[in-house]
């Protein structure tokens, strides 16, 4: 057999292996006490654009579509949602401090703002995600008028 047939089945054999370790979904069964709708007020159309655009990287529960149990691509979703939550986790939003929760609603004007959230390669597969303009200039009245309200 040649280098490159052999190669090919190493690698084969490798990609099959790796789809029996999956990491830890992004699910909780438990209601969240300390979300951002506890302490701001949070309009139905915001919480509906939210729940579309934001809350699959940044919030408790996922949800999680056909090819995220195909590896590598699950390492690397679970990597973002672990990175996401980590820099704004709207279901822990009310056990922020006031002005963490300040600085998060500010850093929402400014990623909107900027365009950069929610991030191209979640927009690649989500294009339903993907925020006009309507709901950016929403989204940045919100935040504004919730981080004025909250000082």
């Amino acid at each position: 057999m040649s280098r490159i047939k052999i190669g090919l089945i190493v690698l084969l054999v490798i990609l099959v292996a790796i789809q029996f370790v999956q990491p830890a979904r992004n699910q909780s069964v438990q209601a969240s006490t300390g979300g951002i709708a506890s302490v701001i007020n949070v309009p139905e159309n915001v919480q509906a654009i939210l729940q579309n655009s934001c809350y699959d990287c940044h919030s408790n529960n996922t949800r999680y579509p056909w090819y995220a149990t195909l590896q590598p691509g699950a390492w690397w979703m679970a990597w973002h949602i672990e990175k996401g939550k980590a820099e704004l986790n709207f279901d822990e939003f009310g056990n922020y401090s006031k002005r963490r929760q300040n600085s998060k609603l500010k850093a929402i004007t400014s990623s909107v703002d900027a365009e950069t959230m929610p991030i191209p390669s979640y927009l690649l597969i989500h294009r339903k995600a993907a925020l006009s303009k309507a709901d950016q200039t929403l989204i940045k009245q919100w935040s504004e008028k919730a981080r004025k309200q909250n000082l």
